[in-house]
C-alpha cells in the first residue's frame, strides 16, 4: 500500500506532465483552422482560374474584333437571313481559338446564330446536365464616341447613346462564358452565402477599316 505522501509524491510529476502535453489542443487548433484553409487554398485556385479565363477571353475577343473589322463592310444587311462573312470569320476565330486554348466551346455552331440588325448572337446555353454555356455576340455596327473618356461597351454589345459627340462606327465581340465556381460551394459548408457571377465576359471594340 502507497501511504498519502508518497502518493502525492508519485503523482505530481505525472500530473505536471499532464499538463504541460499540448498534443490534444493542437488538434483542436487544427480542426478549427483546416475548413478556413480549405476555403484559402480553394479560393486562391478558383479566383486565379476565373481571371485566367477572363484574360484568354478577352484576348480572344479582342481578335475577333479586329479582325470583323478589317473585313469590307458590303456584306452587311439589317435583315439578313445568315450571318455575313464578316461575322463568320469572326465567330470561326473565336471558336479556333477556344479549342485551341483548351476551353470547352460548349458544342456552339454557327446555325445557331439569331440576328436584330447588324448584331449576330451564338448562343449554348447551359443544362443541369450539361453546365457548359456560352454566348457570342458579334455587333458590326457598334456605334461609340470618338472622345477618349469613352464608356466600356455593355455585355451586350449595346451602341452607345451620346448625342453632340463624333461617333465612330466599329465591331464589338462579347463572350460570355459559364463558369462553374467551387468557392462558393466551400463557403457554404460554413454556412457563409456567397454571390458569385455565373458567367465570366470577355469585351472587345474594334473601329471598322471599311
Amino acid at each position: 500500500m502507497i501511504r498519502l505522501p508518497h502518493l502525492r509524491t508519485w503523482l505530481k510529476p505525472r500530473t505536471a506532465r499532464g499538463w504541460r502535453d499540448d498534443r490534444a489542443a493542437q488538434l483542436v487548433e487544427f480542426a478549427v483552422t483546416l475548413p478556413l484553409l480549405v476555403i484559402f487554398v480553394v479560393g486562391i485556385f478558383d479566383f486565379s482560374n476565373a481571371f485566367t479565363l477572363k484574360q484568354k477571353l478577352t484576348n480572344i475577343a479582342r481578335d475577333a474584333a479586329r479582325t470583323a473589322a478589317g473585313d469590307p463592310a458590303n456584306d452587311l444587311e439589317r435583315n439578313a437571313t445568315s450571318p455575313p462573312v464578316s461575322v463568320i470569320d469572326a465567330f470561326q476565330l473565336v471558336d479556333k481559338y477556344l479549342i485551341a486554348n483548351k476551353i470547352n466551346d460548349c458544342g456552339v455552331t454557327q446555325a445557331s446564330g439569331t440576328s436584330s440588325g447588324l448584331t449576330w448572337t451564338f448562343t449554348m446555353a447551359s443544362t443541369a446536365s450539361s453546365p457548359c454555356g456560352i454566348t457570342i455576340i458579334i455587333d458590326r455596327g457598334y456605334y461609340f464616341p470618338l472622345s477618349t473618356g469613352a464608356t466600356l461597351p455593355s455585355s451586350s454589345c449595346t451602341a452607345l447613346a451620346i448625342a453632340g459627340q463624333p461617333m465612330v462606327i466599329g465591331t464589338c465581340v462579347s463572350i460570355q462564358y459559364s463558369y462553374q465556381w467551387k468557392f462558393g460551394g466551400v463557403a457554404g459548408l460554413l454556412g457563409t452565402a456567397t454571390a458569385l457571377p455565373p458567367t465570366i465576359i470577355g469585351i472587345a471594340v474594334a473601329m471598322n477599316e471599311n
